[in-house]
């Protein structure tokens, strides 16, 4: 058995999800990852590979992913079987609330003298519920704790003080808890080390590529990230990485970036692994447009030619879509969610661009190059009422009319998430946004997620829409926006009866739960759930929206390995 000093463990959205009469709904559609939530944070990447540098051995295991490919693996044997001196588990998005909390248990039931450390940006708002439970020796604060996850690691080796580690909420040997404060918050990124090379050299050391996916369907469809900023300049209302939630829970008070330069240089890393789509998070024009000048400057002496996929934060000219046409060899795809169609939502959401704004970047994008768009409308949000919910996917057909029936347009409605993100402005303050909380505490979330539906897992409804209204508004949406794709003759009438019917069976299906969560007698109600649990897995993935429309163009991971080996034997020289 392999002595690691740091082992990244990455949790389920519910342990055990597959033991329990769980009913997904449309709640992931848009991601790449399913209901399961499987996706590890990039921050187990740059995490494992500055510890490297330090000296430490390190390994990630997607516990999720494991358990989601196969029925019959143990989690409990895996973590088991783990022998390392610290055990990293992400809490950076809140539907992990639950599944983490029960994977640090199964680490202290099995190592009781190893140490437990919750990260990420979910911990970071609920540290002080954290910290008091047994299963947790220490919280890492912040979005950006490389560095002093590097020293925490290196004063438990020397068994110092850990007092002078910034950013670390821990417990002494008497129980006693210590908060060392925010102050380690950089003002760039250009210290980071972003280096595929370390999940392909973890690959290579374990023997064991499963546990190193970043989702389910990665080795079939990979897509990888470079990642321009960590906060942001923007302030939407109900997001929990806007800036006013960067303020409040990680105490950014502006964005960092990483120099346009090492950006580009981030992507011809990347390539020299793995032809493989490039998704750059942030709006490269956030941090004005000589920021993005420089980057597709150095994007084209380097010659870039995996294809790349770019944020909007807001509309675009067509002068700025050639000019990344000019940029990416290999083509680029847009990634944009204005979220709502009225304006009025929109705005009071911190967007301000118009609907002709929006038109006109659909147009400027496709005469400027664009191989694809996605364009993302949600529901749930604060003043949406459900005539303006099924509004945006309505207007769906007057922008499909704008391009040519060739241009790869894409167009999704779903609900925007199980939760309003912890920190958001509208989590801080509810009533001034229409919202009606169920959960307000770490604990309160975890219940929710262990619930039977998706619908008794939201945790919210507004003053114009109730929990009901919200998911019937969810699903009547997904059926307008299949029909308004069909009108604009996007698809066959086939395929419209198709995702029309799927829809209307996960809507049956949770009217159906909801039937039986009235019954009192529990033993009865859990028997009919399990006898639905088959029918409820099949709707599992693609709801309300072609979830197979989300994924890019490209070759099997292992179609890479000759060149991830040559990336590997040979790297490529970074400033």
């Amino acid at each position: 058995m392999t002595r690691y000093d740091a082992v990244f463990i990455h949790a389920p959205s519910v342990y055990d999800f597959r033991k329990k009469p769980i009913f997904y709904g449309p709640v992931s559609d848009v991601i790449p990852s399913s209901p399961v939530f499987e996706m590890y944070p990039i921050g187990f990447m740059t995490l494992s590979a500055h510890l490297q540098r330090a000296g430490f051995k390190t390994r990630i295991v997607n516990i999720a992913v494991r358990m989601l490919m196969s029925d019959r693996y143990d989690a409990e044997k895996a973590i088991r079987k783990l022998d390392s001196k610290v055990y990293f588990i992400d809490l950076h998005w809140m539907p992990h609330a639950h599944g983490a909390l029960e994977l640090a248990k199964l680490v202290k039931k099995h190592h009781p003298d190893a140490k437990v450390e919750i990260g990420g940006l979910t911990s970071s708002y609920f540290w002080e519920e954290l910290i008091v439970r047994p299963e947790v020796d220490m919280v890492m604060r912040g979005d950006s704790t490389e560095e002093p996850t590097v020293r925490m690691m290196q004063v438990l080796e020397s068994g110092g003080d850990l007092s002078v580690v910034p950013n670390l909420v821990w417990k002494d040997n008497d129980g006693r808890v210590h908060d060392n404060r925010v102050s380690f918050v950089p003002d760039t990124l250009d210290d980071v080390i972003f280096d595929y090379g370390t999940m392909i050299k973890g690959v290579l050391t374990t023997m064991d590529i499963k546990s190193s996916l970043p989702w389910a369907g990665w080795g079939s469809e990979p897509l990888t990230m470079a990642l321009s900023v960590r906060g942001c300049s923007l302030n939407c209302a109900e997001c929990g990485g806007s800036h006013f939630a960067n303020g409040r829970v990680v105490c950014r008070s502006r964005p960092a970036f990483r120099s346009p330069e090492k950006l580009a240089e981030d992507l011809e890393a990347i390539q020299s692994y793995m032809k493989a789509p490039i998704f750059v998070v942030g709006d490269i024009r956030q941090n004005g447009t000589g920021y993005s000048e420089r980057f597709l400057r150095s994007v084209k002496e380097r010659g870039i030619e995996n294809h790349v996929v770019i944020e909007l934060f807001n509309g675009a000219s067509a002068e700025y879509f050639r000019s990344l046409d000019h940029a990416f060899d290999g083509g680029y795809t847009i990634e944009f969610s204005p979220d709502s169609h009225d304006e009025e939502v929109r705005f009071a959401l911190g967007k301000g661009y118009t609907n002709e704004n929006i038109e006109k970047t659909v147009q400027n994008a496709f005469e400027g190059g664009c191989m694809r768009m996605d364009l993302f409308y949600m529901n749930g949000l604060p003043f949406q009422s459900y005539d303006s919910a099924i509004n945006s996917a309505r207007a769906s057909k007057k922008l499909w009319g704008l391009v040519d029936k060739k241009d790869p347009l894409f167009i999704y409605n779903s609900p925007f998430s199980p939760f309003v993100d912890p920190g958001s402005r509208a989590f801080e303050d509810p009533k001034a946004w229409g919202y009606k909380f169920f959960a307000r505490t770490l604990e309160e979330h975890r219940a929710l997620l262990d619930s039977p539906s998706w619908k008794l897992t939201l945790s919210y409804e507004t003053e114009l829409m109730t929990r009901d209204q919200i998911a019937e508004a969810s699903y009547d949406a997904a059926n307008v926006l299949a029909q308004c794709e069909f009108e604009a003759g996007r698809i066959s009438e086939e395929r419209l009866r198709n995702r029309t019917g799927r829809t209307e069976v996960a809507r049956s299906l949770m009217h159906e739960v909801d039937a039986i969560m009235a019954i009192k007698d529990t033993a009865e109600r859990d028997t009919l759930l399990w006898g639905i649990k088959e029918k409820g897995m099949e709707m599992m993935n693609s709801t309300v929206c072609e979830k197979d429309d989300l994924v890019w163009e490209s070759k099997p991971v292992w179609a890479s390995a000759p060149r991830a080996l040559r990336g590997l034997m040979f790297p490529l020289k970074r400033d």
